[in-house]
């Protein structure tokens, strides 16, 4: 088992950046590959951008590619999205998802495992 906090969601005006945080906890984080997933108001979940246990293979959305990167620190016990150039239709809250026992990662919700309870980006125009 493990659990997932996210944090560093906020208000950022068009053309912003914001960095989100997923803590997770547990010894075996290294295990664990990684994604981000998006919920905008009346729209389903999406994928967002994925990472791999070892860290060697990204993945991400059309909409966000260029502009959003994931990275982890496995020592931190903790998965990043760096966001710039924010723009409106990027507003929704941002869920982090671990995929356990080294199974791979992607657009999928299917393959993960464990889900956070998201936070918040607001992005104005």
């Amino acid at each position: 088992q493990v659990q997932l906090v996210e944090s560093g969601g906020g208000l950022v005006q068009a053309g912003g950046s914001l960095r989100l945080s997923c803590a997770a906890s547990g010894r075996t984080f290294s295990n664990y590959g990684m994604g981000w997933f998006r919920q905008a108001p009346g729209k389903e979940r999406e994928f967002v951008a994925a990472i791999s246990w070892s860290g060697g293979n990204t993945y991400y959305a059309d909409s966000v590619k260029g502009r959003f990167t994931i990275s982890r620190v496995n020592a931190e016990n903790t998965v990043y999205l760096q966001m710039n150039n924010l723009k409106p239709e990027d507003t929704a809250v941002y869920y982090c998802a671990a995929a356990r026992n080294f199974r791979p990662v992607g657009p999928s919700s299917g393959l993960y495992d464990y889900w956070g309870q998201g936070t918040q980006v607001t992005v104005s125009s």
